[in-house]
């Protein structure tokens, strides 16, 4: 079988997967996502009502893709936003089975002590804030998405965040690259329209993956500056290997890194492009069913097999890498469309 015969299958089965036949007895294990938004002070009006509308657009993400949302900072309480927030980070650290996006809208600021997310009330730094989620049972590696926490800081200053909250099984959002990019943040407004948008899709599954997001974003923050002859102040980041160092839009050619890491580490991506949102009107996935928590675990297992073999091509002759590639791609085309014998 030729290269580009064989190309041509695996572009095909990964067609496939934007369609799911899984029985409805499977559907009732379908693995759960959770949202929470949080939005802090906003300081002026002008910026008031632009967090409003982030939050409304969240509010709308949470409705197409038909999962649960918590909001916080949006009307007074009891109890203080920052106490809120810490006993809803400290639930979602001891929750299982469970993906869990945490969206943090507002300002921040940075200063040689911390890097502060600014609520309504008092703030709370990096470090504390990862001081909430250090319980969790972490997974043991980064290769099943079903049960991650994605925390996307869309404020300024939130580079350190990725610093602070890096970890298996997390995937680390941040407007800025560094506490010193201080200027106003754009970039959560970008991120929240990517996952609105089917531009943004660019695996075209139906689905919104993190890592897409990040890029979408990324790509129209800089087309801001750029349309209105500014120096670019804000340069975001994504983590999820575990090494705290992040990764920028630029290193990313589609979906996959142009770049290795260095002395051999894992690069960052690989994670976030399995952690995904439907989007688009929920009507015209009304014949979908979702893939159970045993098929993401296995689905994701055998996308961590693709890259593996992706990244050891070079070693094998050109007839042994199609062939081992064909029999990873059936196996995922098996996934989403199970035999029926």
């Amino acid at each position: 079988m030729n290269k580009l015969h064989m190309w041509t299958i695996g572009c095909w089965v990964v067609a496939m997967l934007a369609t799911s036949c899984v029985s409805a007895d499977e559907a009732r294990d379908a693995a759960s996502t959770e949202l929470t938004v949080v939005v802090g002070a906003a300081g002026t009006d002008e910026y008031q009502e632009m967090f409003s509308k982030w939050v409304s657009q969240w509010k709308q993400v949470a409705e197409n893709a038909d999962i649960p949302l918590v909001t916080i900072g949006e009307s007074k309480q009891d109890a203080s936003d920052r106490e809120i927030l810490q006993k809803r980070m400290q639930a979602i650290q001891q929750a299982k089975e469970t993906s869990h996006w945490v969206i943090l809208i507002g300002h921040g600021t940075h200063d040689s002590r911390a890097t502060n997310f600014n609520l309504l009330g008092p703030d709370v730094s990096a470090k504390e804030f990862a001081k909430w989620i250090e319980r969790r049972e972490d997974a043991a590696d980064n290769s099943s998405s079903h049960d991650s926490i994605v925390i996307v800081n869309c404020t300024s200053s939130s580079g350190p965040f990725v610093n602070a909250l890096s970890g298996p099984g997390r995937v680390i959002v941040t407007a800025t690259q560094s506490g010193s990019e201080q200027n106003f943040a754009r970039f959560g407004k970008y991120f929240a329209d990517a996952m609105r948008s089917m531009e943004s899709d660019l695996d075209h599954d139906d689905e919104v993956s993190v890592l897409e997001a990040f890029l979408s974003a990324s790509k129209q923050t800089l087309r801001f500056y750029e349309t209105e002859a500014r120096i670019a102040t804000e340069h975001a980041l994504i983590d999820d290997n575990g090494d705290g160092r992040g990764t920028r839009a630029e290193t990313f050619r589609g979906t996959r890194p142009v770049a290795k890491a260095k002395e051999g580490a894992s690069i960052d991506g690989n994670l976030a492009r399995r952690v995904t949102l439907p989007v688009g009107n929920p009507k015209d996935r009304a014949k979908s069913v979702p893939l159970t928590k045993e098929q993401i675990i296995a689905r994701d297992q055998l996308e961590t097999s693709v890259d593996a073999l992706r990244a050891k091509k070079d070693d094998l002759s050109e007839s042994d890498y199609y062939a081992q590639l064909e029999e990873l791609m059936v196996q995922l085309a098996e996934i989403y469309h199970p035999s029926t014998e």
